[in-house]
């Protein structure tokens, strides 16, 4: 019988339990999420349009995603002792909290300096002086890094927080269901509505997203602690830099997920090498409006939507490596193909198609990740994980920058922009070759196996 304060499908003890449906907690953090992702999608256009008003410096648009994920690679380690250390749910909300406290400082410094800033509709040159507006800029700057740490923090206890509230048989379900929401709201219904609010007062979507993350942060301050973990029981707490180092050893000795969080680390890399001057490419190239660019970014939500929801059935069809496999090559054809491209509907299409694929990575590999790694361990081994494979992505967000601004010495500003896109697409094949003979069905199977047989053992 499960206690008062436990979600009655997780009661362990009763052999029907992994049968029913996946329970009220798991619904207020999918309520949460989904909330939170709706003000992220407003953020999607209102920061890099924002960015695009205050410059038109490829390596300064490239440095506030720098900023943004700057913290996935010298924050990610420590998160994950803190993680395993403290309650995850607590950890959740006052994240939130710190993000809610951050975009209002955003929004508050926009409004008192939008005066300044051009039109919505308005884009600058193509010139790549340094902003004169360097104090907003200054503000975007340490605020997105700022919120990066929160978001280290927030998402890291979120996926090891799954595990507690959603048994291990329904995960895949959960997890694709919350990436379909996700998608839904952060990219097709969140950047509209962001350009709308644009349109009306520049600051307008920043108070949004404030509020959305204010309600995520109540929300999961209303899910009841889940059943005990192995975080309950630690006798002691051991040196950070010994319990880091456990978490490493353990993914470092893992001959799957050692090198599926390297690929995955160039996967992103590349994502962000194009991904980081997007804006630059949407307003110079394909002549996008913050309407049209908020149009543009919907494509990856239609895909994802129908991707999240039908991953889990395509990968039993294909098997886990070849589903894989294909995330890696639809990157690399579409990529290249958007390099090509000077209309925006087929850009559309062609994001669609690759999130559409793109989300079985992760539907495959988190929900494994969450199913394999003990307890104890899940938060410090996950965010090792996570330190190569999302470590990589201000590397990336810099590297694309550079491309930019080095082919821009030598040959037009529009080749300049698309050329990110085609040293990426290229890219992707090289990194296919390396990851195909590592990522094998036989050898997610046999790691799912392993476990069970260490469970029953």
């Amino acid at each position: 019988m499960s206690t008062p304060d436990t979600d009655p499908a997780l009661d362990a003890g009763s052999p029907a339990a992994p049968k029913r449906q996946l329970g009220p907690s798991y619904y207020k953090l999918f309520s949460a999420s989904t909330i939170s992702n709706l003000g992220d999608g407003v953020g999607l256009i209102a920061y890099p349009w924002l960015a695009s008003a205050v410059t038109r410096n490829p390596i300064l648009i490239a440095l506030v995603a720098v900023a943004q994920r700057l913290p996935w690679l010298v924050f990610t380690l420590p998160v994950g002792v803190i993680t395993d250390r403290h309650d995850r749910r607590t950890l959740m909300i006052w994240s939130n909290v710190a993000r809610t406290v951050l975009t209002l400082a955003v929004a508050f410094a926009v409004l008192n300096r939008q005066g300044t800033l051009p039109g919505p509709e308005v884009v600058a040159d193509d010139t790549i002086a340094i902003p004169t507006n360097m104090i907003l800029y200054g503000v975007i700057v340490l605020a997105t890094l700022l919120m990066g740490i929160a978001e280290v923090l927030y998402d890291n206890s979120a996926q090891t927080f799954m595990p507690s509230i959603v048994h291990t048989e329904h995960l895949e379900k959960a997890n694709g269901r919350m990436w379909s929401a996700e998608l839904v709201t952060n990219t097709f219904i969140g950047p509209p509505l962001g350009a709308l609010l644009i349109a009306v007062s520049f600051s307008l979507p920043f108070f949004a997203d404030a509020a959305s993350f204010a309600v995520s942060a109540a929300l999961i301050a209303l899910i009841p602690r889940g059943r005990p973990t192995a975080t309950d029981d630690v006798p002691e707490r051991r040196p950070w830099r010994s319990e880091v180092a456990e978490g490493f050893r353990w993914l470092w000795h893992h001959e799957l997920l050692r090198p599926m969080a390297i690929i995955l680390g160039c996967l992103n890399a590349l994502g962000m090498v194009t991904g980081s001057i997007l804006i630059l490419y949407g307003q110079e190239v394909l002549h996008t409006g913050p309407t049209a660019f908020a149009v543009l970014t919907t494509g990856g939500a239609i895909g994802g939507i129908i991707g999240g929801w039908t991953a889990s059935s395509v990968s039993k069809r294909l098997g886990a490596g070849p589903s894989l496999w294909l995330v890696l090559i639809s990157s690399g054809i579409t990529t290249f193909l958007v390099g090509l491209m000077s209309w925006w509907p087929v850009v559309w299409f062609l994001f669609a198609v690759e999130m559409g694929v793109g989300v079985m990575w992760n539907v495959i590999t988190v929900s494994l990740r969450q199913s394999i790694i003990p307890d104890h361990l899940l938060g410090r081994v996950n965010s090792v994980y996570r330190f190569f494979a999302w470590g990589m992505m201000p590397i990336g967000s810099l590297i694309g920058g550079l491309i930019i601004v080095v082919t821009d010495t030598f040959a037009s500003r529009e080749l300049a922009l698309r050329m990110p896109w085609l040293i990426a697409g290229v890219a992707y094949f090289v990194l296919f070759a390396f990851a195909a003979p590592k990522l094998t069905t036989a050898k997610i199977e046999a790691a799912r196996a392993n476990t069970i047989e260490r469970t029953i053992a």
